[in-house]
């Protein structure tokens, strides 16, 4: 029975890549109509759609379905992130990480701790040095030097009481924790708050190699039950994390030959980051006397009043921090833009608040969403990357959000989300959809995968160069993705190849 409805999935599958192209059309009504056929075709008759195109010009509607049903938008939900956070803070945009300390330097002793405090960078990493994870700490300790200091008497110390203690996003679930893809939040974050660990397969019958970055850090723990399998097999994935430990088995089975990489969550990032940077400190000839702590460790916390700044790091700018966000659907990003939103803003009283995604995203809905025009009683987000199944979304609202931000009254603003957003057949989570279509090079949109869930939003131009705005979303199908992916997929070739015409 198993091998019966696997053969059904094939051949659907088959008969949809095997579809003809939609041919060019030039009405709306043969345009509606293609797509309708395109959705039939698709062989999912238990999925619910929403699908919308406007133009992004006029606003003019040229297709709508379901368009004022609610529907879970998964990583669609970082088109909303990002647009708010480019809108109130500004493209140019940076984080800044501050390097203080309460103590004096005496003949090249810093007496006192080194304190970190973090306001949410989340690209302190290899993201932008080349994959040099831990340049910006060598860095660090030359700045240092250049201060005068070869030893520190104190601790290192982590202080992130810039975001609150929510260290996952609210509805995430418990069995993506160990993940990149959900790794915990902090104001302090490092390699994107993973360990990479990595398996190369040695003799059949043998455990793997295994290797991890940063530098064989001693803040994991790491039991190798990995097996070598013979080299015409492909990996099998299995890795586990001790919830609320740093306790990692690694059982993958590797083929000879081949290697396994894999970036795992760690957890307490702030403990994590500053760890690594104390060793570094010290590989680059800092003596450290103290251990390093996150501030919520210290029995009570220090104030900062009298913290002396030594120096800043700065991020690059959030225009450049949102393009590995959208393209490579980076949630832990989009979760630290979003929070940047509240640890910028000030509240009426003017006192400096903890930066929250409730707070954010009730900021956002005052100054980007509802001035976007977005019916903002019924739009409910939860976090910012999509990983909560809570959030919910209508396309009118995605369509309304797009339009905003391709009319936005900056133009670098308005440059800055576009150019975020993964290119049809190119790159991101769109480089090997739409190839040899006519939506290759010419769609930009953002992708959103969850179990029963697929969206696709963006822009796309027509024929005739006039751009589109769309918004689809499938939920509540059985079975795999790639039969919703194809359908969106073929309805953005359908409108690449229309010809727009106002007058019809």
């Amino acid at each position: 029975m198993i091998r019966s409805c696997t053969l059904v999935c094939f051949f659907l599958l088959a008969s949809l890549l095997s579809s003809p192209a939609i041919g060019q059309t030039s009405t709306h009504a043969e345009l509606r109509g293609a797509i309708d056929g395109i959705v039939a075709e698709g062989g999912i008759p238990n999925a619910w759609w929403t699908i919308l195109v406007w133009d992004a010009e006029s606003g003019a509607s040229l297709y709508e379905k379901d368009t004022g049903r609610s529907f879970i938008p998964a990583s669609n939900t970082k088109l909303y992130s990002t647009a708010a956070a480019l809108d109130i803070l500004g493209p140019d945009f940076r984080f800044e990480t501050r390097l203080e300390t309460e103590g004096t330097i005496e003949d090249g002793v810093l007496n006192g701790n080194l304190v970190i405090v973090g306001s949410g960078d989340p690209v302190i990493g290899g993201r932008f040095t080349d994959g040099d994870i831990t340049a910006y700490f060598r860095s660090w300790a030359d700045s240092l030097k250049a201060h005068g200091i070869r030893a520190i008497a104190g601790h290192i110390v982590g202080d992130d009481d810039a975001f609150d203690e929510e260290y996952i996003g609210y509805g995430w679930q418990w069995d993506d924790l160990p993940w990149w893809y959900a790794a915990e939040m902090s104001a302090l974050s490092f390699n994107d708050n993973c360990v990479d660990f990595r398996l190369e397969g040695a003799s059949e019958g043998m455990p793997a190699v295994l290797s991890w970055e940063p530098g064989m850090t001693s803040y994991v723990t790491a039991r190798n039950e990995s097996i070598t399998i013979g080299p015409d097999y492909g990996i099998e994935e299995d890795y586990f994390r001790v919830q609320g430990s740093n306790d990692f088995v690694l059982a993958s089975r590797v083929p000879e030959g081949r290697t396994e990489v894999e970036s795992l969550s760690v957890s307490n990032p702030t403990a994590y980051f500053v760890y690594v940077l104390r060793d570094v400190l010290i590989s680059e000839g800092i003596a450290v006397r103290g251990r390093s702590v996150d501030i919520d460790e210290l029995g009570i916390k220090p104030s900062r009043d009298g913290n002396r700044l030594l120096f800043s790091h700065f991020s690059p700018t959030l225009a450049q921090i949102v393009e590995p966000l959208n393209k490579r659907s980076q949630n832990l990003y989009a979760e630290q833009v979003l929070r940047a939103i509240a640890v910028a803003e000030l509240p009426a009283d003017n006192e400096p608040t903890a930066g929250s995604a409730a707070l954010a995203l009730d900021r956002a809905r005052k100054q980007t969403f509802g001035p976007a025009g977005l019916d903002t009683l019924h739009l409910q987000l939860v976090d910012g990357s999509g990983l909560a199944r809570q959030n919910l979304v209508t396309s009118t609202m995605t369509a309304r959000l797009l339009q905003y931000m391709w009319h936005h009254e900056d133009p670098s603003t308005s440059e800055a989300f576009v150019a975020s957003l993964p290119i049809g057949g190119v790159d991101g989570t769109l480089s090997s959809r739409m190839r040899d279509t006519a939506a290759q090079g010419n769609v930009r949109a953002k992708t959103g995968t969850l179990g029963n869930v697929a969206a696709l939003s963006g822009y796309v131009d027509t024929a005739n160069g006039r751009t589109l705005i769309v918004s689809m979303m499938a939920n509540h199908y059985t079975g795999s993705s790639r039969r919703a992916r194809l359908v969106q997929d073929r309805i953005m070739d359908a409108l690449a190849r229309h010809t727009y015409r106002p007058s019809f």
